[in-house]
């Protein structure tokens, strides 16, 4: 159940047999876009891609009738100007198979076989171990560059295992986006994948995550927020003005 990129083969499932076999390549790269960068608009994957809005749209609509994007209305950011939004496309869930492992089935089963003969506590040791290895790329990244903070460490090694992972921050924090998991079909069976995932991130910054939203369970974005350090809380003291009246009459 490696995490790596999908196949060529797999990826080139994308375009289908009755298109012409010149636009599969752009049709690829069109889906690898939006899979790594998220849901994108047609002139930003024009010029993420060194092609005309025309052809970029001409691609899109024969994947919207293919099922494998859809198109939703873009939120607004600030102030909303006049007209339409633009609307940005996602992959759909077809779209994203196209890049899963071909090994779904056989992990399944395996774990399947796990769970039954060493109870959950055996899958949830499993899930652990898996992890060993990018841990490490984690903290080789850390230990290479003084100037990476952990959260970016995570999302380089997991963008290298085929997560298509970034960091932002947002006025909580940060955000740890996986924009695709390699393993999502599984995960959607075993959820101990994903827990020990958080685990993993959690024990890395050193401080208490939140998954708030997976793949695996349906959602567009593996999403994990990631607070700022929490300062440490402080008892109240009291003065005379301050304490509780019926504190001030017993101390009369």
């Amino acid at each position: 159940m490696g995490a790596g990129v999908a196949s060529a083969g797999a990826v080139g499932a994308v375009a289908s047999r009755s298109e012409p076999v010149a636009d599969a390549p752009t049709r690829q790269r069109v889906a690898r876009s939006i899979l790594e960068l998220g849901p994108s608009t047609a002139v930003t994957l024009a010029e993420r891609l060194d092609l005309t809005p025309a052809a970029v749209r001409r691609h899109l609509d024969h994947m919207l009738e293919s099922g494998l994007v859809e198109a939703r209305d873009q939120r607004p950011r600030g102030t909303r100007g006049r007209g339409r939004p633009a609307k940005v496309f996602a992959l759909t869930p077809s779209g994203r198979d196209q890049f899963e492992q071909q090994y779904d089935d056989l992990a399944a089963q395996a774990l399947r076989f796990l769970a039954s003969t060493g109870g959950e506590e055996a899958v949830a040791a499993f899930a652990r171990q898996r992890l060993n290895g990018l841990e490490q790329r984690i903290q080789a990244f850390l230990a290479e560059d003084a100037s990476m903070t952990p959260s970016e460490a995570i999302a380089r090694a997991m963008h290298d295992e085929g997560y298509a992972a970034s960091v932002r921050e947002v006025p909580a924090g940060e955000q740890l986006c996986q924009q695709h998991c390699p393993v999502a079909h599984v995960a959607h069976e075993f959820p101990q994948l994903c827990e020990a995932e958080t685990e993993l991130i959690a024990r890395i910054v050193g401080r208490p995550v939140q998954r708030l939203a997976t793949i695996a369970h349906g959602d567009g974005v593996c999403t994990t927020s990631i607070p700022t350090r929490p300062q440490p809380l402080t008892t109240p003291t009291f003065t005379a003005s301050t304490a509780p009246s019926n504190e001030r009459q017993s101390r009369t």
